[in-house]
């Protein structure tokens, strides 16, 4: 397991430690230490985020691969860009989990990995047919059309916060919460999340 937030260390750990016969047998903060670890302890699914001090985990994915074809990477992200999920697979990867839907997905994408099959959480796998389809900025619309309440709510979703997060943030309902977010997405025209966060991205409203 391989991530630079102890507390995401301890959820993983948590919930991969009660699997019968599973043992995470090393954890590292850097990809640096997740490449040597790998190469000394041979896993058969290592575990990594992408945003890490130092070498990030695409370049370490790279670089556990090449010295040993046979362990399987599980990418974990709060992306949810293509052109993230795009990297991930070109880097070697197999799966592709967000860290929203760990406590879901994730021993069901570890279970996967060891058979060399591929597992893609259905919002990867949304925001890889939506990358396909809709190119990076392919919408005309600007940050003008929304409102300065619907640009916070924009802002607050693409950096990965739940409709109660964003709630409690502005001090109002969660029936409002999606009562703007249903506003936002019918006048950009955007059927998804991934969507959304391509053009708040494209238009400056978060950084890439």
């Amino acid at each position: 397991m391989v991530d630079d937030h102890d507390l995401v260390l301890q959820g993983l750990r948590s919930i991969l430690a009660s699997q019968p016969g599973w043992v995470v047998c090393g954890e590292a903060t850097t990809g640096q230490d997740a490449v040597r670890y790998a190469q000394e302890l041979s896993p058969d699914v290592v575990v990594i985020d992408i945003h890490m001090p130092g070498m990030d985990g695409l370049q370490a994915t790279r670089e556990i691969l090449a010295a040993n074809s046979q362990i399987e990477v599980l990418i974990l992200t709060i992306d949810e860009k293509w052109k993230v999920m795009q990297a991930a697979a070109e880097a070697g990867a197999r799966g592709i989990v967000m860290k929203s839907d760990a406590a879901r997905d994730l021993v069901a994408a570890i279970s996967a990995l060891p058979r060399h099959e591929p597992f893609f959480t259905s919002r990867a796998s949304q925001i890889i047919v939506q990358g396909v389809v809709r190119p990076l900025g392919a919408s005309t619309v600007t940050p003008a059309t929304l409102t300065k309440r619907e640009r916070e709510v924009v802002v607050m979703v693409a950096q990965g916060h739940s409709s109660k997060a964003i709630a409690a943030a502005l001090n109002i309902s969660g029936k409002t919460v999606e009562s703007h977010r249903h506003n936002i997405m019918h006048k950009l025209g955007l059927k998804s999340v991934a969507e959304l966060v391509r053009y708040a991205v494209r238009d400056g409203l978060v950084p890439p």
